[in-house]
């Protein structure tokens, strides 16, 4: 911090901002007020032209090589979880799968598509480091080898990848914006939708919030939901098991065996 407070110079207070990196702090001179991020997501120029993020006002490099990020700051609060059915967040995060430019960008960079097979293989390696011979985790390594999804490259988009209620912030102008890219694949819009879907919209809200977003609540989609959503559970499960949370396992298990057992039954 000590090196971008002399980069900011005088007069300039800043503090972290939160956060899992620790990489972003709030800067204020005076009445003015920023947002300051070390090493942000490189499309952040697209994302704050398409309105989907705050305006980016500047972006350097240091010395060092770090490249910083300055965007207005937003007077806001993160949304509840019962708020994730506002019609707006199918808006937003439709606009985003559709932007071509986010899309040409990413590919731009070299970044290559995240398929199912990469996520199988993810979720293999990470039962396979820790050890865990859990039965629930056992059968549903097993499901997943055997219902992989279909892979189409025309149907893919830039996904956020952790769509979470507190990365959606709304303002007091009823702007909606969707932060924390640093994840950010290009992959199955699903890979974002299902864990929305499952985690926030009530299950008969899903036809209509699909319609929304802009696509038909069918069997295909639905398969592939289940399939995303149950690798999700198991890594949620592992990263838990780690940290000896049980509540969370158990949730999450719990989950987890619904939407396997609803797969089965509408083979």
């Amino acid at each position: 911090m000590k090196r971008l407070e002399h980069f900011m110079g005088e007069g300039w207070q800043l503090r972290p901002a939160g956060g899992a990196t620790g990489e972003a702090y709030v800067a204020e001179q005076g009445n003015q007020k920023i947002f300051i991020k070390r090493n942000s997501s490189p499309f952040l120029a697209v994302l704050s032209a398409e309105g989907i993020v705050p305006k980016l006002l500047w972006t350097k490099r240091l010395e060092n090589g770090d490249v910083i990020t300055a965007q207005r700051w937003v007077e806001g609060r993160e949304l509840k979880s019962y708020e994730m059915n506002d019609d707006r967040v199918a808006a937003l995060l439709s606009k985003i799968h559709q932007s071509k430019d986010l899309l040409d960008m990413f590919k731009r960079m070299g970044n290559l598509p995240l398929t199912p097979e990469q996520i199988l293989l993810k979720v293999k390696q990470k039962t396979g480091q820790f050890y865990i011979q859990d039965p629930y985790i056992v059968d549903a390594m097993k499901w997943l080898s055997k219902n992989i999804p279909a892979y189409n490259d025309e149907n893919l988009v830039v996904c956020h990848a952790d769509v979470n209620h507190n990365n959606w912030i709304h303002n007091g102008n009823d702007n909606l914006f969707l932060i924390d890219w640093d994840g950010a694949q290009v992959a199955d819009p699903v890979l974002d939708i299902a864990p929305l879907l499952y985690l926030y919209i009530p299950r008969e809200d899903w036809p209509l919030w699909l319609e929304i977003y802009g696509v038909d609540m069918d069997d295909g989609m639905l398969s592939r939901m289940q399939w995303y959503m149950v690798a999700q559970c198991v890594e949620n499960i592992i990263w838990y098991w780690q940290r000896n949370e049980f509540d969370e396992i158990t949730k999450w298990s719990d989950l987890l065996n619904q939407i396997i057992q609803e797969a089965e039954k509408n083979k």
